[in-house]
């Protein structure tokens, strides 16, 4: 199978190692914008900056070419990956829109709303700029380190394709990763977008140290809030229960590899917003999408107090211990279920 995956961050580099790895032994090509960036990574077969300390496979091969050519390089391809931030995501469908075989991606999070629009997650930026694609999402609790490092872990390959949930499955299962195939690819980019903004009040929380009994209370309210808006944007309900829902949540906001739960961390201990995401040196998704889960769920009368609470924290409108008050002061109410209360 020949795989081409465009970006070489972390998440990127990890699963085109990992597909190579494969005793099926994928024919893969990491391509990356920046040619001074891939030079080195083809020197020394590390990505010192992103998986310091992970050998790549000397069979994996590289690429520069100009972003107006991706749609050339990707035309004997059997899959494409997108491995770019979300913020790149339309501009690459965009080159990509002729392609005839599956295109999928792995970023998380909403686009940022541009000209009063509302921002979009990644199925609906496809439709707009690419609608003829068959294309689909990768996703699921797993931290680029551990995948890189053949650590076991557990993904969803979604869409509404057939073709594009087996391009995936057969790329990238081996023994080591696991991946399951989903159609609901609402569900699963709407469990990978919000979950990024609860892993930053998780943080907050246990920055705060107020204690195991808190966070397992804002895990599990963060998950109502997650499956309301999931529901309202037309997701099927049981996909917040698996991987690409609660897993993704919990290994979001409890894991230490996380950034958006490091980001939690450092505000509670008193950091600026912009303090605690240079301190990172990678992308914090939950922060560019928080404004817009708010947003969104604000135009559908979803009512999402914790990612409320967490989009006041990052414009600096409550300190850390107000939010809290914030929360736990809120009228008592019914846990209703059934009814995602």
């Amino acid at each position: 199978m020949k795989i081409i995956v465009l970006g070489a961050g972390a998440w990127g580099t990890a699963l085109a190692a990992s597909a190579v790895n494969q005793p099926a032994s994928h024919a893969v090509t990491l391509w990356a914008r920046d040619a001074a960036q891939l030079a080195v990574l083809q020197a020394q077969h590390e990505n010192a900056r992103y998986l310091p300390g992970v050998r790549l496979p000397a069979a994996l091969a590289f690429s520069a070419a100009p972003v107006t050519e991706l749609d050339a390089l990707a035309a004997d391809a059997d899959l494409v990956l997108v491995a770019t931030p979300m913020a790149a995501l339309r501009p690459m469908l965009t080159v990509l829109a002729p392609c005839v075989v599956p295109v999928a991606w792995v970023c998380k999070g909403f686009e940022a709303p541009v000209a009063g629009s509302v921002g979009l997650l990644g199925h609906e930026i496809q439709a707009q700029v690419a609608p003829g694609l068959q294309a689909g999402v990768l996703s699921g609790p797993s931290f680029a380190l551990e995948v890189a490092r053949g650590q076991p872990t557990a993904l969803v390959a979604a869409s509404a394709h057939e073709s594009v949930r087996q391009a995936l499955v057969e790329a990238f299962h081996s023994a080591t990763l696991r991946v399951y195939a989903n159609d609901d690819i609402v569900g699963v980019e709407v469990g990978g977008a919000v979950k990024n903004v609860l892993a930053i009040a998780t943080g907050l929380c246990d920055g705060l140290g107020l204690g195991l009994n808190a966070r397992a209370a804002l895990i599990t309210r963060g998950l109502a809030e997650m499956t309301r808006l999931g529901l309202a944007l037309g997701a099927q309900a049981t996909t917040f229960m698996g991987l690409s829902g609660l897993g993704d949540l919990v290994l979001t906001a409890t894991g230490d590899l996380s950034r958006n739960r490091q980001v939690g961390l450092a505000l509670a201990q008193g950091r600026t917003l912009a303090q605690a995401t240079a301190k990172l040196g990678h992308v914090a998704e939950g922060v560019y999408s928080a404004r817009t889960v708010v947003q969104r769920a604000t135009h559908l009368g979803v009512d999402m107090p914790i990612a409320q609470a967490v989009v006041a924290l990052l414009d600096g409108l409550m300190t850390p211990q107000q939010a809290v008050a914030d929360l736990m002061g809120r009228e008592p109410t019914a846990e209703q279920l059934d009814a995602v209360a």
